[in-house]
C-alpha cells in the first residue's frame, strides 16, 4: 500500500512540476515580445524624428500642444498655418515648421495606433 501511495506522490509531482515548468516558459516568451514591441516602438519613434527631421518635443512646442490629442493638434495647426500664410504677410518659413510639426505628431500618433492594436493582439493572443 505503501509503495503506491509514494507512487501517486511522485506522479502528482512530476505533474505539478511539468505544469510549472510550461506557465514558466509561457510568461517568458510572452515578456520578450513585450520587450521587442517597446524596442521596435521606439526605433520607429527615433525614424520618425529622423525622417521629418524634427523631434517629437521640438513639433509639440511649434504646435504648442503638450498632449497627443488629434483634435487639439489639428486646431493649432490650423490656426498657425493660416497666420503665417504668406498672402497675409506671414513666413513662409514658418509656415513649413507648422506643417513638418503636424507631420511629426501624425507620424507619432500613427506609431501609437500600431502599438495599441499589437497590444490588444498579443492581449486576445494570451
Amino acid at each position: 500500500m505503501a509503495k503506491y501511495l509514494a507512487q501517486v506522490i511522485v506522479m502528482g509531482v512530476q505533474v505539478v512540476g511539468r505544469a510549472f515548468a510550461r506557465a514558466l516558459q509561457q510568461e517568458y516568451a510572452a515578456s520578450q515580445a513585450a520587450a521587442r514591441a517597446r524596442s521596435t516602438a521606439g526605433q520607429q519613434s527615433a525614424a520618425a524624428s529622423s525622417i521629418t527631421g524634427m523631434s517629437l518635443q521640438e513639433a509639440q512646442q511649434i504646435l504648442n500642444v503638450s498632449t497627443l490629442s488629434p483634435e487639439e493638434i489639428q486646431k493649432n495647426y490650423e490656426h498657425l498655418f493660416k497666420v503665417n500664410d504668406k498672402s497675409v504677410g506671414g513666413s513662409f518659413y514658418l509656415q513649413s515648421k507648422v506643417l513638418r510639426a503636424k507631420e511629426r505628431l501624425d507620424e507619432e500618433l500613427n506609431i501609437q495606433t500600431e502599438e495599441q492594436k499589437q497590444q490588444s493582439q498579443q492581449n486576445t493572443e494570451t
